[in-house]
């Protein structure tokens, strides 16, 4: 920053009088000057507590006796041309804004369903990455944004307090991100598992107690990180046009108790997510002893987003370590060189979004994944069983295949019955010619098998009282039977009979 910016406290140039003062050419009462606390300073600034103006070049303000200002500039102003904190600010913000975008997508993709969703594999869960690099990426824009105006302000005030704010506060989003992205890869791993065998995992063993705990005690740590450096005074950090204000106010507020305090447990919450990762490699990956087996087992299995990403977010603890004990890597200072808090605060961030954007394009949803995986394995106990499927419009009902589970559960309530779904069926089964039972009976007789004609039910049945169409009726189990002889039911008629009975009449086609 330039030199200009550091003040000394000066005398009120003499005028025309005793009582006249002179400042960049225009006169003001020394007694109104007093009175209201005013005074001036090296860095052609007239300040008192409240108020604070400009008083060079073409800044020629005047103060009135009552205490008023006219044609007056605050100090507070972009005045100064943009220099490297703020070029740095600009690409690094654009880059973070960029990434939302991309974040928008990866979070469309992964968190969409194509299956129903289980209740021990929540979907939110692995959307929570992805809400996290929103908040990341979000507080990186703001506080690279507003660095513009920490180079270009005379005299720094709320710039430098939003800059400082929004880069301490992506610490625990940063922490939250990388943590849903290792804690979700293991559970991943747990669902492939129990996707394959159901009752392989327990729910109440010590590696599902694990589980449940670690997120409780990693978010905790998060938490006591934001409420240990975000809830504070801010205005403090204003302070830095001296040396004096540097190094009385502003430094003991960047490097207190409290910044040391959030340091040190985020580093500690880094170390959980660590033993996140190495719970999930132990349970979900082949087990091998040996120091050299298990380094190539890490290798192997361990994907490549998390250890850099882990890595990258070591670097950034790292960091808000060193700047919590060391005044001059720290943001805060206004002409800090921003090779620090660019290099290994931002861009480590920003390496880790970035990495984690290329992730998600290059992988595929997981419920497309466990599509496959079951299809493969049906293929392979196809295969074991000697059975071949048949294609796909081999079916009738093959749109049912592709229904959601709902949809299934509706067509199999429309087999069993109820409803408009049942009488649309029974009038196709009536369209497609299927006749009842009674109707069947009229083209063969129904004899009992196991019952010997005799003489007598002949006899028997032969007087049997008359029917309707002046038939008599029988008691044997044929005598709904279509005889021969006269093609009428219930008894077969003599040539007596057949003169006696009246002649069929026909009253409809349904008696044909």
């Amino acid at each position: 920053m330039p030199y200009i910016n550091m003040r000394e406290l000066l005398q009120f140039p003499d005028g025309d009088n005793e009582t006249d003062k002179v400042i960049n050419g225009v006169h003001f009462n020394a007694t109104a000057l007093t009175q209201y606390g005013y005074n001036l300073y090296s860095n052609n600034t007239i300040s008192n507590n409240s108020n604070c103006y400009l008083v060079f070049d073409r800044f020629k303000p005047s103060m009135l006796t009552n205490g008023s200002w006219i044609n007056s500039t605050t100090c507070y102003i972009p005045y100064y041309k943009i220099h490297g904190r703020g070029i740095s600010s600009v690409v690094f913000g654009t880059f973070f804004c960029i990434s939302i975008l991309f974040t928008l997508m990866n979070l469309r993709k992964h968190g969409r369903l194509f299956l129903r969703e289980d209740k021990r594999f929540r979907a939110v869960g692995r959307r929570w990455q992805w809400y996290w690099m929103l908040f990341v990426a979000a507080c990186g824009m703001i506080s690279t944004l507003t660095g513009v105006d920490v180079d270009r302000y005379y005299l720094q005030q709320t710039p430098i307090v939003l800059q400082s704010f929004f880069f301490v506060l992506m610490v625990p989003g940063a922490l939250a991100m990388v943590w849903e992205g290792t804690r979700h890869w293991g559970s991943w791993q747990e669902r492939q598992a129990v996707d394959r065998d159901p009752y392989g995992l327990p729910q109440d063993d010590k590696r599902s107690r694990t589980e449940f705990y670690l997120p409780l005690v990693f978010y905790f740590l998060a938490w006591m990180n934001f409420f240990m450096t975000i809830p504070r005074s801010w205005t403090k950090i204003e302070k830095q046009n001296t040396p004096e204000q540097k190094n009385d106010i502003a430094r003991p507020s960047a490097t207190g108790p409290r910044e040391k305090a959030g340091a040190i447990i985020a580093a500690v919450a880094w170390f959980v997510i660590i033993y996140s990762l190495h719970h999930s490699m132990k349970h979900y990956k082949p087990r091998v002893t040996g120091f050299w087996n298990r380094v190539n087992t890490f290798c192997a299995f361990c994907p490549l987003k998390l250890f850099s990403t882990i890595i990258l977010l070591g670097i950034r603890v790292g960091y808000g370590i060193a700047s919590a004990w060391l005044w001059d890597l720290s943001i805060f200072q206004d002409d800090v060189a921003i090779g620090w808090p660019f290099g290994l605060g931002y861009g480590a961030i920003l390496l880790i979004v970035i990495i984690f954007e290329i992730a998600g394009f290059v992988e595929e949803n997981e419920d497309l994944i466990i599509i496959n995986q079951r299809r493969e394995r049906g293929r392979e106990d196809d295969a074991n069983l000697g059975y071949t499927r048949k294609p796909s419009w081999w079916s009738r009902n093959w749109a049912d295949r592709y229904g959601t589970a709902d949809q299934k559960l509706k067509n199999m309530t429309t087999e069993v019955g109820g409803g408009r779904p049942t009488q649309r069926n029974l009038e196709q089964t009536v369209e497609m010619g299927n006749m009842n039972l009674r109707n069947r009976s009229l083209s063969r007789p129904r004899d009992d098998p196991f019952r010997d004609q005799t003489a007598d039910d002949s006899r028997q049945s032969s007087v049997a009282p008359p029917t309707r169409s002046g038939a008599r009726r029988m008691d044997s189990d044929a005598a709904s039977a279509v005889t021969d002889k006269t093609e009428m039911t219930g008894i077969t008629l003599t040539s007596e009979h057949a003169a006696a009975a009246p002649p069929q009449q026909m009253r409809s086609m349904l008696d044909i």
